[in-house]
């Protein structure tokens, strides 16, 4: 039987905190209906960082330490320079809807899924792409017929890339080739009844899945197992280990993901456990 556990709140006062990232001695987050990315440490001392005016979303690093947003809205990858933020690649002509969680690997490769239909309007459910974006600016589609491909993770030996289909209930594998493509599509783990949103890896293979329905965080082995359930304040959308030795697993809460519910009563948290078993891989 899966082992449950409850969070703490580490930082409130937010709107729709997503896209949770440890760098440098700090967790960095989007705020996606504050329209800014955001820090805070373990101490719970936040920072805001950047604004990003149609909504950020995934976060990760350049070799050079340069930071990539994504942009939903507008469905642009941009990248953080001295002079501020530039557009790296626009994604409107690859995307089906507003882009949404990204993982960059350690050449500074984006893969970036989005919504493929209008969740907000209750649009019909179609599938959608993840999208590749090298340094230079290139962009190309890697994997389609996804159901709203969402967190993302690679694994230390950077051969395998994870994706959570969140209208799919499940997690899906795919090889990851030299010059990037994805092969070999595979399910990682049916989720029945469980819609993953941001995912972390742990240095045991497991996955820590951020549900919001049925509203827990789910530790899952490859084939479905759950090894462990968090109880959160509200709903969970994201999650990250990190801390100093990757054993603190920060979750990304709010009450609903609906902006004008989100505007009118602000309840977005980041929520703080320790577990044993230490993060892996990427982010």
């Amino acid at each position: 039987m899966p082992m449950t556990q409850k969070t703490r709140i580490l930082l409130d006062g937010l709107l729709f905190p997503e896209g949770p990232r440890w760098h440098a001695g700090k967790l960095w987050f989007s705020d996606m209906q504050g329209l800014q990315v955001m820090t805070v440490d373990l101490d719970g001392n936040a920072e805001k960082m950047l604004e990003v005016q149609c909504c950020p979303s995934g976060l990760g690093w350049l070799p050079d330490g340069r930071l990539l947003v994504v942009s939903m809205m507008d469905r642009r990858l941009l990248r953080l320079d001295p002079i501020g933020l530039v557009e790296i690649a626009d994604l409107t002509k690859l995307a089906s809807f507003h882009c949404n969680d990204m993982v960059v690997d350690k050449k500074g490769r984006a893969y970036i899924g989005n919504f493929g239909f209008d969740l907000a309007a209750n649009a019909p459910v179609k599938p959608a792409e993840i999208v590749l974006v090298t340094p230079d600016g290139k962009a190309r589609i890697v994997a389609e017929e996804l159901y709203f491909p969402n967190g993302t993770v690679i694994t230390p030996d950077d051969r395998t890339l994870i994706v959570a289909e969140t209208w799919g209930n499940c997690l899906t594998a795919f090889d990851i080739e030299s010059d990037g493509s994805l092969k070999n599509r595979r399910t990682w783990a049916k989720l029945d009844g469980a819609y993953p949103d941001g995912i972390c890896l742990d240095a045991e293979s497991a996955i820590w899945v951020a549900a919001p329905h049925p509203g827990e965080v789910l530790r899952v082995q490859e084939g479905g197992n759950i090894t462990h359930r968090l109880t959160v304040s509200t709903k969970p959308y994201a999650c990250m280990l990190g801390g100093f030795d990757r054993r603190s697993l920060f979750v990304c809460t709010a009450g609903s993901s609906d902006p004008d519910e989100v505007r009118a009563k602000p309840g977005g948290k980041i929520e703080l456990i320790e577990v044993e078993v230490p993060g892996a891989g990427l982010p």
